[in-house]
């Protein structure tokens, strides 16, 4: 029989989900919060909120402002995945005044992605708006070089050759993030496409990191955030023009 210790300590590849017993409701204050599936208490920025609609639908609440009690669940493709289909949600939920389960959707983890890379686009818009960032190979270049740049985003289907170059020498403390291919990148800033960004830090800065992390997160091992500066965060073996026009391999 397992002691209710063992059971806290479980993660989702050893822990009959089914088994778990929830604690007591906890209050959604301070920095951490407890994740319905692992147990954990996590810092709330490396998990997403769920809240139960009134038609007693989950509801992602990537913002954490909806109101209501919140069900948390770090911020990982297989723990999500974990809850939706063996039962966590249904445990955390608070009781309707019919009872009853809630409904779960089966596409749940590609609509946080895509909530999450809405979330990204709009601060990157931001950053371009409040004259936080700018696009291009060269101009990018001149942020990393004065030191103005606290982040660096570059489209996930850049060159890996051309990334690298572009990161030669880069700052320790500031990191890399590919959340976004070079058409989205494109669109945010008015070009056909863009391939390295520079952002001032600040707290958009910080801000883009926390989701891009989250992002990465849902999307597996595989993902690649903040690599600074040796690591190769564009997509190998893609074939794509950087934003000066030329072809990398």
């Amino acid at each position: 029989m397992k002691t209710k210790a063992s059971r806290r300590d479980a993660t989702t590849a050893t822990a009959d989900i089914a088994d778990l017993e929830p604690d007591a409701e906890e209050p959604e204050t301070g920095p951490l919060r407890r994740c319905a599936v692992t147990r954990a208490r996590l810092p709330k920025e490396k998990m997403i909120r769920f809240v139960v609609g009134p038609d007693r639908h989950i509801v992602p609440d990537i913002a954490a402002t909806l109101p209501g009690r919140g069900i948390w669940l770090s911020a990982r493709g297989d723990v999500i995945e974990t809850a939706r289909m063996r039962g966590a949600f249904n445990r955390a939920a608070p009781k309707g005044p019919n009872g009853g389960q809630v409904v779960v959707a089966a596409d749940l983890l590609s609509v946080l992605q895509a909530g999450l890379v809405r979330r990204i686009s709009e601060l990157l818009g931001l950053t371009r708006r409040a004259g936080q960032s700018v696009c291009g190979f060269q101009k990018a270049r001149e942020w990393l070089q004065a030191g103005r740049a606290g982040l660096v985003v570059q489209a996930v289907d850049g060159s890996a050759a051309e990334a690298l170059r572009f990161r030669s020498g880069l700052a320790d403390g500031v990191g890399v993030l590919t959340p976004l291919p070079a058409l989205a990148l494109g669109a945010i800033f008015g070009r056909d496409h863009v391939v390295h960004v520079a952002v001032a830090p600040g707290k958009l800065a910080a801000a883009l990191r926390v989701e891009c992390d989250r992002l990465a997160g849902l999307q597996g091992p595989t993902a690649a955030t903040d690599k600074n500066p040796a690591g190769d965060g564009a997509a190998r073996g893609a074939t794509t023009t950087d934003d000066n026009g030329q072809v990398g391999a």
